[in-house]
């Protein structure tokens, strides 16, 4: 079997993890825009973007061992990423836990954004030439609806261990 059909899964699986970060990102930033500058949660929301990020590349990095397993040699882990270097600015995510990194939640969406555009890329061709395959819209349409419920599903939780922290933090020290 050609390598193409492989290839295509790894795209759909980073597309499934990171190519909905965007839109929950702009939404994100368009809910909390600063009409009220003291406003702290809205302010903490998007400072908690980045770290959703990182846990999305947790869980992507978990797959990319599931899938491995079990041989973790540098043979096996080089033969099988259909895309090594698209895998590796994936796995990039995880740098997002660095306060060097999280300070700036725009390089998140910047970050995401090269997954983001293998959907678009996908779509400018089908709107262009009609003869794209109606399955491959279909597909990316279903993993991004998927992708968006995961980033959302990642975000909640860190906002929800946030608001815990800050809850557990403040009866310490009352």
């Amino acid at each position: 079997m050609d390598n193409s059909f492989f290839a295509y899964l790894q795209q759909l699986e980073m597309l499934a993890f990171f190519s909905g970060y965007p839109l929950l990102y702009v939404v994100t930033l368009f809910l909390t825009s600063n009409k009220h500058p003291k406003n702290n949660f809205k302010n903490k929301l998007i400072s908690l973007l980045p770290f959703a990020y990182a846990l999305i590349g947790i869980l992507y990095l978990g797959l990319q061992l599931k899938n491995l397993y079990p041989d973790y040699s540098f043979k096996n882990i080089t033969t099988a990423f259909q895309y090594p270097y698209l895998t590796i600015w994936g796995l990039l995510s995880l740098l997002f836990w660095f306060p060097a990194l999280y300070k700036r939640p725009v390089l998140s969406l910047i970050h995401s954004l090269v997954f983001f555009f293998f959907l678009a890329r996908d779509l400018f061709f089908h709107f262009i030439h009609s003869s794209t395959n109606k399955d491959v819209i279909k597909n990316d349409m279903k993993i991004y609806s998927d992708s968006l419920l995961l980033n959302l599903g990642a975000f909640a939780f860190i906002v929800l261990i946030s608001f815990v922290f800050t809850r557990f933090k403040r009866n310490i020290n009352s």
